[in-house]
């Protein structure tokens, strides 16, 4: 079982950046976790939001495998407890099932992505920007791996 993050683009925030590599590499030590991030489009006159969508959603199309179970990060997705995705995730692994977590740009998902995922999955009931979403995506998936090895959380 891998955990896969396929986002569309990279963190420009430098201090945001430090903070998802950061909890991105804790939770490596729990899940072979491997990292796509794809061009983002520009989006402009020439390249509308629904269009840049759509072009962001080809490239994350790409990441995806057929046997693994495809997760969007969506607002309006379903909501879990921290142990609740702890349990999820790890009835995932013991399936043998790579787990692919979709995060759009900033211009959001593409629905066709967001419509033929196998989970929608809320990470806030708020609007988050998509480098906020891959934090908070990171640090759940490291709290996932101290509470299925009941471990104390660290900050």
């Amino acid at each position: 079982m891998r955990v896969i993050i396929a986002a569309v683009g990279r963190p420009k925030d430098r201090a945001l950046a430090a903070a998802i590599g950061e909890y991105e590499t804790r939770a490596a030590r729990y899940w072979p976790l491997d990292l796509h991030e794809v061009k983002a489009e520009r989006g402009d006159a020439a390249t509308p939001a629904g269009l840049a969508r759509e072009r962001e959603g080809e490239r994350l199309r790409q990441q995806l495998s057929a046997s693994a179970m495809t997760v969007a990060c969506d607002i309006g997705g379903e909501s879990m407890t921290s142990e609740h995705f702890a349990r999820w995730l790890q009835a995932e692994r013991e399936a043998a099932r790579d787990v692919v977590f979709l995060i759009g740009g900033a211009f959001g998902l593409d629905d066709n992505l967001r419509n033929t995922a196998r989970l929608r999955l809320s990470l806030a009931p708020w609007t988050l920007p998509h480098e906020l979403a891959r934090l908070v995506l990171a640090e759940q998936l490291y709290r996932a791996g101290t509470i299925i090895r009941g471990e104390p959380y660290h900050k």
